[in-house]
């Protein structure tokens, strides 16, 4: 798989059917995490682009393509973040956006209304340390298992369950973090 997973940064048509079964996940993905289409619409693509840089770094052993892609979002979206920061402190927040048309809008608009949900439980989890929120994140909101939250995460399996369970204990009053965990 390895070497299959490779291909989609030299294939166009690998690259291409990675991106359809994926891009919708991707995109539900980071509109639990942000609230503007724009930005949701300009992530999607920079985490497509750093698929292509880092195709190389899949391991099929470690987990499945959704996890890894998962872990790829989580750092493309660190990394807007910490630049979103800089940026507010020199300019305002519209510069540098392209215009998205009318339908592209009202889709991520709806989209972002359907993970409203999951955006208020991210409010409830806000206080939990960062590596119990990461993998209660993961397993319960983006649906992965504890091995594949591990693997996004780039911590043992155990260690995942670990934290988990301490998360649900400390929210245990919120209905959606004590849901069933995945496989």
């Amino acid at each position: 798989m390895r070497r299959k997973q490779a291909e989609i940064a030299t294939d166009h048509v690998s690259f291409e059917a990675f991106y359809r079964r994926h891009v919708d996940a991707v995109t539900r993905f980071l509109a639990r995490r942000v609230d503007d289409p724009h930005t949701v619409a300009d992530l999607v693509a920079e985490v497509f682009m750093a698929v292509l840089d880092s195709a190389h770094t899949y391991r099929a052993g470690l987990g499945t393509e959704i996890a890894w892609l998962y872990g790829v979002a989580r750092n493309t979206l660190s990394t807007e973040r910490r630049r979103a920061f800089k940026e507010s402190r020199l300019t305002s927040r519209v510069s540098g956006r392209r215009p998205l048309d009318t339908d592209d809008v009202a889709r991520l608009e709806e989209r972002i209304d359907a993970e409203r949900p999951a955006r208020r439980a991210f409010k409830a989890m806000a206080d939990l340390p960062e590596g119990e929120r990461a993998v209660l994140e993961l397993v319960v909101i983006d649906q992965l298992t504890v091995t594949e939250a591990a693997t996004a995460l780039g911590i043992r399996p155990g260690t995942a369950k670990v934290r988990l369970h301490r998360a649900r204990r400390t929210l245990q009053g919120l209905p959606l973090v004590m849901e069933g965990t995945p496989g």
